[in-house]
């Protein structure tokens, strides 16, 4: 079963840019595919790691991971999924002065699950740490070399059945510094992803052949990567996303799990030690990441449910639970 529905999160103050779940679906993204990354262009260049998105006509699809021109003095913080309530809820991404939480999900390049180990600001010019970003120092000047304890695990979602990990006190205040919105770049380039058949994870069975690019919308040329394996083994969706509307109670119950984030064990991805472990997903079986649009509409987060919502509730906790139980049993 699938659910798609649009929520967001309440902002801490109207000077910051509401960071709120974008869509939310059923089925969880493939995990993160293995490729490397292009040479950087240039200076000022900063890397966004690659994502699994969301379409309701194609389920998920690829966004490869490309460099941007990055606002001076400012961070990406990665956008995840998150597991909660039957759901899995997309939390956008956005530009800080510090890198914040972002799931414990390992993207790579200096993403290794907690903080940003790829570069820093240094009077107005970034720093590029070559021991994880591919520089070439003829092009770039400005590099360091700092050793940075790599995490195979591709899992790509956090939650129950994902990487279990809750943000620090330090994330949640980097959390609440003003931020800003993806680049019209990056969100070209996403949506140039959507429409490229290459990029459905229906179609790559979760090893796109545009892994990451040079440039944002730069899907052909040299300075494109394949991917060289999927991050694990692909499994087809039970239902097409044409299949997957649930009903508007359905989908307050799962948007009311995304309110927080996981709650069960530590930052289990950080760049401290290795994680590879076999996991079971409640369903893993789809292709995708972030919703198109992020809603702005914040719903009041002090609202008590109605009886309604939490039967609704209660109903899709037991459906995740059996559909856990199915997966479990069809992995053995």
């Amino acid at each position: 079963m699938l659910t798609v529905s649009v929520l967001s999160l309440s902002t801490a103050s109207s000077a910051e840019i509401a960071i709120g779940i974008g869509i939310s679906v059923r089925i969880g993204p493939p995990a993160l595919p293995v490729y490397a990354q292009p040479i950087c262009p240039g200076p000022g260049y900063l890397w966004t790691p690659g994502y699994w998105a969301w379409s309701d006509v194609n389920g998920y699809y690829w966004v490869p991971g490309t460099w941007v021109v990055a606002p001076v003095g400012m961070l990406w913080t990665p956008g995840y999924w998150g597991f909660a309530g039957g759901f899995y809820g997309w939390h956008a991404g956005y530009w800080g002065p510090h890198v914040g939480f972002y799931g414990g999900i390992n993207y790579g390049f200096g993403y290794g699950g907690v903080g940003f180990a790829g570069g820093e600001w240094r009077s107005g010019a970034f720093f590029y740490n070559r021991a994880v970003m591919n520089v070439n120092v003829i092009n770039v000047r400005n590099v360091y070399n700092r050793t940075v304890v790599v995490n195979n695990t591709h899992v790509a979602f956090n939650g129950p059945g994902g990487i279990e990990a809750r943000p620090t006190p330090q994330e949640e205040a980097y959390g609440r510094e003003q931020h800003s919105a993806a680049l019209g770049a990056q969100t070209e380039h996403e949506h140039a992803a959507s429409q490229n058949r290459q990029l459905f994870a229906s179609e790559n069975h979760g090893r796109p052949a545009i892994a990451a690019t040079a440039r944002p919308g730069e899907f052909s040329g040299r300075n494109v990567a394949r991917a060289s394996a999927a991050g694990e083994p692909y499994r087809e969706p039970k239902m097409s996303p044409q299949e997957a509307r649930g009903t508007s109670t359905d989908n307050r119950a799962g948007n009311r799990g995304f309110n927080e984030p996981a709650r069960n064990g530590g930052n289990s991805n950080s760049s401290s030690g290795s994680n590879d472990r076999s996991m079971t997903r409640p369903d893993n079986n789809g292709a995708g990441s972030r919703g198109q649009m992020s809603s702005r509409d914040n719903p009041k987060p002090n609202s008590k449910p109605t009886k309604q919502e939490k039967q609704a509730q209660k109903k899709a906790e037991k459906q995740a639970k059996a559909e856990q139980k199915r997966q479990a049993r069809e992995d053995r």
